[in-house]
């Protein structure tokens, strides 16, 4: 039903911000919820920020707090993970999923729903 296509993942020194984007197709993707998970190698996937339907509630995980900005442009179903003051701790790939659990919900599960393959952060020291 939806296709995710992310992008704008690359090099960066720490303290440096690189805005991801996350490409929707589909005719309803404004009835997802849209979140955004990452992956070092060797560990488990993790939630990173997660934004409702309609863009006007979202939800961090605390190690991203104050630093990433998650939004939605549904006219374009395009959704944006601005990150700033990077640290070599956000090195991985990151991941845009679309899911109908809520904004909460979705942070205690990290599998299901409609993936993206990912695209590679990686934060030099």
């Amino acid at each position: 039903q939806v296709q995710l296509v992310e992008s704008g993942g690359g090099l960066v020194q720490a303290g440096g911000s690189l805005r991801l984007s996350c490409a929707a197709s589909g005719r309803t993707p404004s009835t997802y919820t849209m979140g955004w998970f990452r992956q070092a190698p060797g560990k488990e996937r993790e939630f990173v920020a997660a934004v409702s339907t309609s863009g006007d509630s979202t939800n961090y995980a605390d190690s991203v707090k104050g630093r990433f900005t998650i939004s939605r442009d549904n006219a374009k179903n395009t959704v944006y993970l601005e990150m700033n003051s990077l640290k070599p701790e956000d090195t991985a790939v990151y991941y845009c999923r679309a899911t109908y659990l809520s904004i909460t919900s979705i942070v205690a599960s990290g599998i299901g729903g409609i993936w993206g393959q990912g695209t590679q952060v990686f934060v030099s020291s």
